[in-house]
């Protein structure tokens, strides 16, 4: 039977408050092969507008997301959509009660783990990885203008160095704002897991690290357990002493067969 651990950090980093948000609801310690059952999920917010709203708004989605998979039944996938928008509904609600809320949102990523495996929901640029022996995948779409200008660059129209420090490159284009959502990734079947697998749900302060970084971080790490690896990637973001660094937070679930990870 498969178990999870799980572990979160964060960093205010160089900005003035922090407008990150994370929860986890652990649904049980493992999971048999009961389909449509959930051992774990994870769900990660990075707020916008302001230190008032973008604050407000990353809380509101991770407590309406979570609220939502609790009294919905059914396919985890569907479970997960209906929170999805239940969480938007939620920034639509507060904006209509406050107007001076207006434009306040968030980046998105909801990871569920149940039986068959991981599934997931996402909008925005929060990343979601995978790291399995030692080799690290991004699951989730990338919603800002980062593809489209690495894209420009494969298709030799910019410098790689142009797109990386292009200003547009972490533009989103999309985000939970109480608004229709014109882009949502949702995974198009279970990722089935491994006992060693990795799972990482951050904001996009992680960043700061680039993605082989994160992949060997977690690998030196493994050993030690979540703590030890959520600590060493929030470690490793603040020693980079980046001057603009964005305020960065990582959820860390770790897959195993016994009880002794």
């Amino acid at each position: 039977m498969l178990q999870f651990r799980h572990a979160s950090r964060a960093s205010q980093g160089k900005r003035s408050y922090q407008e990150d948000a994370s929860a986890v609801w652990q649904c049980g310690a493992g999971i048999s092969s009961s389909r449509g059952a959930m051992a774990l999920v994870a769900v990660l917010a990075d707020g916008m507008g302001g230190h008032a709203g973008g604050a407000l708004a990353s809380g509101t989605i991770c407590t309406a997301f979570l609220e939502a998979l609790r009294v919905r039944e059914g396919a985890v996938g569907e479970r997960l959509k209906f929170a999805l928008t239940e969480a938007n509904g939620a920034i639509a609600a507060a904006v209509v009660g406050n107007p001076g809320l207006s434009g306040m949102g968030a980046t998105l990523v909801g990871v569920a783990f149940a039986a068959d495996g991981a599934e997931w929901v996402s909008v925005g640029d929060s990343p979601l990885y995978l790291v399995r022996r030692g080799e690290i995948a991004r699951l989730n779409e990338d919603h800002s203008l980062a593809p489209m200008l690495d894209r420009l660059v494969a298709e030799g129209r910019l410098t790689a160095d142009q797109a990386r420090i292009d200003p547009r490159r972490h533009y989103l284009r999309a985000a939970v704002s109480g608004e229709e959502l014109d882009l949502i990734d949702v995974s198009r079947r279970p990722l089935m897991l491994e006992a060693g697998d990795v799972i990482v749900v951050a904001s996009d302060g992680i960043h700061t690290l680039g993605d082989e970084a994160i992949g060997r971080l977690v690998a030196t790490y493994v050993s030690d357990g979540v703590d030890a690896i959520a600590g060493a990637l929030i470690d490793a973001v603040d020693r980079a002493a980046d001057a603009m660094q964005d305020n960065t937070t990582v959820v860390v679930i770790a897959v195993d067969d016994s009880v002794t990870l």
